[in-house]
């Protein structure tokens, strides 16, 4: 008896389940901001851990072009799981008019023209951290997609993301759809079945031919991201290759011009990383599955809080130091 009663409300549960849809959590008015001008696009670009109140304003004041005016913006927070976290942090921030979080779980739901007029009628897109996974999974090649790339593109707001959200703002997404890698798994064969990678979602401006990762030292990253820009060398995807990378409690903010600033939490050991692999593959270097990987003079340019890097001018050497990779086995410490 008991077994059929747990059956049947097992089956009771199955529609609510199966009609599932997005979760919408709004703060702030209802009405649309819509300021008279933008002057984006703006990226933020969140190493992950705790999130940079400096540079979300940054990305607030860049984008309504102020730091100390009437204009306000309306966010939008994107994420796969969770709920209304961000709300009533970012609604606090000068210049924000309302913050709406949508939590999307299902591919189908995002045909729906509601979701898309709400993410459009935004001048701030945020994805929050999660499972980049879920996200090239349940967004690429859909409404939401192209609702973003109205935001940026046309309307010139701005876009950004920590941790998984900033993993999905390169032309190459690292995915971890099949498994989450490290330095020491590709280092030893940057073909590692657990380095997969999602091309053609978003391409913004100043991020051409780059690859993201977060988390940089607090998870010694920087290995794996030396074997991703090898192999997109390698496998014909452009040379050079740029890594654009952050540490925990750190933040990457770059404006209309391409100038990217980087921001960090006081106190935190922050700063983000940009890597180089300047040249084809030579006959001296190994990029090949199953082998360790021999990649040499990777350019490195650590830049710390207040720092900059410029995107839309990419240095070739100046300011950076030099890290080679020789039979899987880094020349130096590269932090």
């Amino acid at each position: 008896m008991r077994r059929l009663l747990v059956a049947t409300l097992a089956l009771a549960l199955l529609p609510a389940a199966a009609s599932a849809k997005v979760s919408r959590y709004l703060t702030g008015s209802s009405a649309d901001a819509a300021p008279a001008a933008l002057f984006g696009p703006v990226y933020n670009l969140g190493g992950g851990g705790t999130d940079v109140d400096a540079a979300l304003q940054a990305m607030i004041d860049l984008t309504r072009g102020c730091t100390a005016c009437g204009t306000k913006v309306d966010v939008v927070i994107l994420r796969a799981t969770g709920s209304n976290g961000y709300n009533d942090y970012i609604y606090a921030m000068n210049g924000v008019d309302s913050v709406e979080s949508l939590v999307i779980t299902r591919r189908t739901d995002t045909a729906s023209p509601a979701l898309a007029a709400t993410i459009r009628a935004a001048e701030v897109v945020f994805f929050a951290g999660g499972d980049q996974c879920d996200y090239v999974t349940l967004f690429k090649g859909t409404p939401v997609e192209t609702a973003v790339e109205y935001v940026v593109e046309q309307k010139h707001g701005a876009v950004g993301g920590t941790s998984a959200g900033m993993a999905i703002q390169s032309p190459t997404v690292y995915d971890a759809c099949v498994a989450s890698v490290t330095s020491a798994d590709i280092l030893a064969n940057p073909y590692h079945r657990g380095a997969t990678f999602t091309r053609g979602f978003f391409s913004w401006p100043f991020l051409s031919t780059s690859i993201t990762d977060q988390h940089l030292v607090a998870r010694d990253r920087m290995g794996r991201l030396m074997g991703f820009l090898a192999r997109q060398v390698k496998d014909g995807y452009g040379s050079p290759q740029l890594g654009i990378a952050a540490d925990e409690q750190t933040s990457i903010v770059v404006d209309a011009n391409g100038l990217a600033r980087v921001y960090g939490n006081p106190g935190a050991p922050s700063a983000a990383y940009f890597v180089l692999a300047d040249h084809p593959v030579s006959s001296t270097e190994r990029v090949a599955a199953k082998q360790a990987l021999s990649y040499f003079n990777f350019r490195i340019w650590k830049v710390p809080p207040g720092g900059t890097f410029d995107l839309a001018n990419r240095p070739s050497s100046a300011g950076a130091y030099t890290i080679s990779v020789s039979n899987g086995v880094l020349s130096g410490n590269p932090y």
